[in-house]
């Protein structure tokens, strides 16, 4: 798989990093060696050993003779000797060593200046020991060796883990920093930009029309930012495939609507050519069609009006108990027309924000289609009610009903129930309520009733329906 500029830019920015941060910690230490051997310090530091390791050896010698006199240190330095330690030196008042060795002068006399005024982590001091004399104790420089330690004793063998031959190579660590930041650079810049890859080729895939793509599987056990990401992506694409599917189905649906009317048309308007004399006849079919067929468009833009934007359409504030009523009423009287009667029941108060005429629509379409279905000589029981922040109304009939695995199918387009009897219409009402109870945050379900009949209830949240920005 070719490496993709975002690889690229991780990978050097990393190692660029990588590199500053060796570089600058690299140049402070050559810094200080170099300051070390350009400036090497006073006469002092040339002559007397310093550090941690000596003012503590110092330290305890000057105890040893405080406490216990000249015999107690000799036998500190005895035992001293037979160990790895610095080459302490003990000289009395009349420049004699306690143990014989030889003594610099130079060095001596820099103790001695040193002795009184320097600091004592320095490794000089100056003792009195139990008897009254005066011991000057320090650690000349050449008891070091060669190679900046202390000497060994004799006959005591080098530590197997210590440094053997010529120093290593100044280059061996230089390559080994570089192998190791460009490893790390590419191994962080390639799993950084590996899932935005895959995101890309799934977003191509869409582009070209293949809605089933999806990036989550290619990620593996990834948890992050990223992840997420493509979690969000294949919700979308999910979204769009059923939305895409939705749509197909729809214009597949609405040219079968249009196609029998248009046929009846046609055939209408054969039949007038055929027999001049039944014109009134077919100019009523053809007129009966036309409605049909302004009555199905109608139905379609406003099924089309709830899938599109309406922020430029305002919200208003309605009664959804009064809204109820008056629905109600007018359905009254189609159904005392078939034969068949209506009661409402709503009390109170339910006042919300919401495009009324889509939510008018809505009860409309629920109630009528009630009222059609409900058998001669039965009522449609309607109630309205506010229960805290939820509305609910409720339509009920005496019908054949709809078979359990319809009931959430029959709320889409196009959709005739198995047993409607070949009951006239296109099987959009229902569907355009659905749409227009989504569109407020709201749910419209159905149920079967005991006894037979059909119960359908839409619920709005009046708290969500307040006005916002939309």
């Amino acid at each position: 798989m070719r490496l993709g500029r975002l690889f690229w830019k991780f990978f050097f920015a990393f190692w660029l990093a990588l590199l500053l941060a060796g570089g600058g910690v690299g140049t402070a230490v050559w810094w200080l060696h170099q300051a070390e051997a350009e400036h090497p310090g006073s006469e002092d530091d040339r002559l007397l050993a310093g550090g941690p390791r000596v003012a503590f050896e110092v330290k305890a010698a000057a105890a040893v003779l405080g406490r216990g006199g000249e015999g107690a240190l000799r036998g500190f330095l005895a035992d001293m000797n037979e160990a790895r330690s610095p080459r302490l030196l003990a000289v009395d008042e009349v420049g004699r060593e306690l143990l014989g060795r030889e003594v610099d002068a130079a060095a001596l006399a820099q103790a001695g200046e040193r002795a009184d005024t320097d600091n004592p982590r320095r490794g000089v001091r100056r003792v009195t020991d139990v008897h009254g004399r005066v011991w000057l104790l320090f650690v000349p420089t050449e008891s070091r060796d060669h190679e900046g330690a202390f000497p060994r004793p004799p006959g005591e063998p080098r530590p197997p883990f210590g440094r053997r031959g010529p120093p290593p190579s100044p280059w061996l660590p230089i390559v080994s920093g570089l192998v190791a930041s460009v490893l790390f650079s590419a191994l962080l810049a390639w799993y950084l930009s590996k899932p935005i890859r895959s995101l890309r080729w799934a977003l191509g895939a869409v582009a070209e029309g293949r809605l089933d793509a999806r990036v989550r599987p290619l990620l593996g056990g990834r948890r992050d930012e990223i992840a997420d990401l493509a979690e969000d992506f294949d919700r979308m694409a999910q979204q769009l495939q059923t939305l895409v599917g939705a749509q197909r189905r729809l214009l597949h649906d609405v040219s079968h609507e249009l196609r029998s009317p248009l046929a009846r048309v046609q055939a209408a308007v054969g039949l007038m050519r055929q027999d001049p004399e039944r014109l009134e006849l077919t100019l009523s079919r053809i007129e009966r069609e036309a409605v049909r067929l302004d009555e199905l468009v109608g139905q379609l833009l406003t099924l089309s009006r709830l899938d599109t934007d309406r922020r430029d359409t305002p919200r208003e504030p309605v009664d959804l108990i009064d809204l109820a009523s008056s629905i109600a009423d007018d359905a009254r009287f189609e159904a005392r027309a078939l034969g068949r009667e209506l009661r409402f029941e709503g009390q109170g108060e339910a006042e919300a924000m919401i495009w009324g005429e889509l939510v008018q629509r809505a009860f409309e379409n629920v109630i009528r289609n009630a009222v059609k279905y409900t058998a001669d000589g039965t009522f449609v029981e309607v109630s309205a009610f506010a229960d805290g922040d939820v509305f609910t109304l409720r339509v009920a009939d005496r019908g054949p009903g709809v078979p359990a695995a319809e009931l959430d199918s029959m709320f889409e387009p196009f959709h005739r129930g198995s047993n409607t009897g070949g009951a006239s219409g296109f099987g959009l009402g229902l569907a355009i309520a659905r749409r227009a109870i989504d569109a407020h945050g709201g749910t419209i379900r159905a149920v079967n009733r005991e006894g037979g009949g059909l119960q359908v209830d839409i619920t709005l949240p009046l708290a969500a329906s307040a006005p916002q920005k939309e």
